[in-house]
């Protein structure tokens, strides 16, 4: 499914974003998250042994969603599935990332012996609100 330039802008700002994963019992889990794109994915960045990633690795199921920072009921609902968890380049990434959100190198809060792991999902299902669109 091809991402809108409605959503693609909202990605490549510093947008409010959710990311929901399966637990193990089949309940929900959320975490607020930045969010990026490579123009076709929605990408997360998150860290090797955290709750979402555990989910992630049993089933790839995600829904995502991303609201405007100037106007948060403009939002975008992404559903789809995770195609690939990588640590490659994903130290660089949390620093880009730190810098579109915060304007700042980022304060590695773990530590830097954490290994960060780019989240790349493929979207199948896009819905959203507000600033002149609205699909379901």
């Amino acid at each position: 499914m091809k991402l809108s330039e409605e959503l693609l802008e909202l990605l490549r700002k510093p947008s409010t974003c959710y990311i929901a994963t399966v637990m193990a019992d089949g309940s929900p889990q959320v975490t607020q998250t930045w969010v990026d794109t490579d123009g076709k994915h929605v990408i997360i960045n998150s860290v090797q042994g955290y709750v979402k990633i555990k989910n992630i690795e049993r089933d790839p199921r995600v829904a995502i969603a991303i609201s405007a920072p100037e106007n948060p009921t403009r939002y975008f609902q992404v559903r789809g599935r995770v195609i690939k968890v990588t640590t490659e380049g994903a130290a660089d990434h949390i620093e880009m990332l730190s810098r579109k959100y915060t304007g700042k190198p980022y304060s590695w809060y773990g530590g830097r012996d954490q290994v960060r792991m780019i989240i790349v999902i493929e979207p199948e299902k896009i819905s959203g609100m507000g600033g002149g669109s609205s699909r379901r």
